[in-house]
C-alpha cells in the first residue's frame, strides 16, 4: 500500500441510487483492488470516497498515481494530497499504458459486470462487492497469488456454494420460503466465482498463444542512435 493507482471507470447505466461511475484504486504491488460506485466525477466526491472508504481502512499511501483527468488535477485533490503528505504522480498524456495496473483491471471489471448484467442492467452497483470478492480470491497472473493472500497473508473462507456449484433442482436452501435476497445472493456468488475461474483460464490461454507466437516472431536488432 505504498504506491496506489487510481482511475474512474464509466459512465455506466444510471442506477436508482444515481451511481454512474466506478472509482478504482489498485495497489501496484499486492494487486489488491477496491472499486466504489459513485454518482459523478466531482473532485469533492472522489476525495471524500478515497478518505472515508480507503484511507480510513488501509491508511494513507505514500504515492497516488492517476491519469490527467480533471478530477485528479483539481486544486481540492492536490490540497488533499499535500495535507496527507501523499506524493501525487500522473501518467503521460494519451499513454494509458503508464497506468497499466488499473487499466487492465478496468477491462476485467467490465467483462465481469457485463457477464452479470447481460439480462438486467439495473443492479450493477449492488453486485459490485460480490464481483470484487471473486476477483480478490482469484490467482493474479503477475504475482501467482491471490490478492487476498498478498494483502492479508491468507486466503479468505468462502461460502461453499460459491466454490461448489449447487445442483439443479429444488433443495432446502432454495425453497420457496427462502428469502429472495438469500437466493439472489447465492446466485450472484456462484456466478462471480465461475466467471473468475473462466477469466483465469482465458488468461492462461492468452499467455500460451503469446509464447507460441514469440517463437516464430522475427527478432529485430536495434543499433545505438537509431530512431525508434
Amino acid at each position: 500500500m505504498e504506491r496506489v493507482a487510481i482511475d474512474i471507470l464509466g459512465p455506466l447505466p444510471l442506477k436508482q441510487r444515481q451511481n454512474r461511475y466506478v472509482l478504482v484504486l489498485c495497489d501496484c504491488f499486492f494487486k489488491w483492488t477496491e472499486a466504489y460506485a459513485i454518482p459523478d466525477q466531482e473532485s469533492l466526491n472522489i476525495a471524500s470516497t478515497i478518505v472515508n472508504e480507503f484511507i480510513c481502512r488501509f491508511g494513507s499511501p505514500l504515492q497516488l498515481h492517476s491519469d490527467q483527468g480533471r478530477s485528479f488535477e483539481a486544486k481540492l485533490f492536490k490540497d488533499l494530497c499535500n495535507l496527507l503528505e501523499i506524493d501525487k504522480t500522473r501518467s503521460t498524456s494519451q499513454h494509458p499504458q503508464s497506468n497499466g495496473n488499473v487499466e487492465n483491471f478496468n477491462r476485467t471489471l467490465l467483462s465481469m459486470l457485463t457477464f452479470y448484467c447481460q439480462n438486467d442492467q439495473r443492479n450493477w452497483d449492488e453486485i459490485l462487492p460480490q464481483v470484487m470478492i471473486a476477483y480478490r480470491s482469484s490467482v493474479h497472473a503477475s504475482t501467482g497469488q491471490t490478492p487476498n493472500m498478498m494483502m492479508l497473508g491468507r486466503n479468505i473462507f468462502l461460502p461453499m456454494e460459491a466454490v461448489i456449484p449447487r445442483l439443479d433442482g429444488p433443495n432446502e436452501s432454495t425453497s420457496p420460503e427462502t428469502d429472495k435476497y438469500v437466493n439472489e445472493l447465492q446466485d450472484a456468488m456462484s456466478k462471480s466465482h465461475a466467471l473468475a475461474r473462466k477469466h483465469r483460464y482465458l488468461k492462461q490461454n492468452s499467455e500460451y498463444q503469446k509464447r507460441y507466437y514469440d517463437l516464430k516472431a522475427v527478432k529485430r536488432e536495434l543499433k545505438i542512435g537509431q530512431a525508434v
